[in-house]
């Protein structure tokens, strides 16, 4: 099971369902995305709950003006097919509005300190 779509289909499905909260599994990966997401502004924050020794995720999704602010957002690299980039082949997505979250040597960062960084990696989703 991929565990970052899942992640992303729920954020999806609560934003489209006016959700204040939303609960995913946890994950070391999956807590380093929502915390690229909770710096760059898309959600409010994130909470760690236990329950009988599983943890979960409880994701406060942010609105502005009762509209979601994520209006896109999806997997680029799948199991299946791996999506590597260069620092040099990093686009700006929607001309700068939306991020790329990278899975690099120095860890998950948004696409913007990546190119700080000078690094490149994995093309884990990208977020409008």
């Amino acid at each position: 099971m991929d565990l970052i779509s899942d992640l992303l289909t729920r954020i999806r499905n609560g934003q489209m369902a006016s959700l204040n909260t939303v609960k995913a599994p946890s994950s070391k990966l999956l807590k380093k995305v929502l915390d690229v997401l909770c710096d760059e502004g898309y959600i409010n924050s994130y909470d760690v709950i236990s329950n009988n020794n599983i943890e979960e995720l409880n994701i406060s999704l942010k609105y502005s003006s009762g509209r979601a602010v994520i209006n896109k957002i999806s997997r680029v690299s799948k199991p299946g097919k791996r999506v590597y980039s260069s620092i040099k082949s990093l686009g700006k997505y929607y001309n700068g509005l939306g991020i790329l979250i990278l899975s690099t040597s120095k860890g998950v960062m948004s696409d913007y300190n990546a190119c700080l960084q000078k690094v490149g990696g994995e093309v884990l989703c990208v977020v409008y």
